[in-house]
């Protein structure tokens, strides 16, 4: 899969013939977020569904179809996702072997003595 660096995105805008000023006062996007874009710093964006409109409107206003670079936002995404989430350790027998000791403790404390 290419990243937007691979993509060039800069390069094609230049080749366009449009500055990111421009990008921003047609989309009202910050240039802070459309350079993040470029650069494939996807973090700097502020998320959520705004990522995926400024994606989509940066590719338009550079007049590139949408689903390359979507296609590394995805990406970029799944790994933060990932980072963020690590999958659990398989839970194995070392909670249940606490479990049973909890329960005979507390059996030693509940049942009756004989004096």
């Amino acid at each position: 899969m290419a990243s937007a660096k691979g993509l060039g995105l800069e390069r094609i805008r230049r080749k366009k013939g449009v500055s990111l000023q421009e990008i921003a006062d047609s989309t009202k996007i910050g240039t802070s977020f459309l350079q993040a874009i470029e650069s494939e710093q996807f973090e700097k964006l502020p998320g959520g569904i705004f990522d995926l409109n400024y994606i989509r409107q940066y590719a338009a206003a550079i007049g590139m179809d949408d689903s390359k670079l979507m296609d590394c936002y995805e990406l970029y995404s799944r790994e933060r996702e990932s980072r963020e989430n690590p999958p659990k350790a398989a839970s194995g027998r070392m909670p249940a072997l606490r479990w049973l000791a909890s329960f005979v403790a507390s059996l030693v404390f509940v049942a009756p003595r004989n004096h």
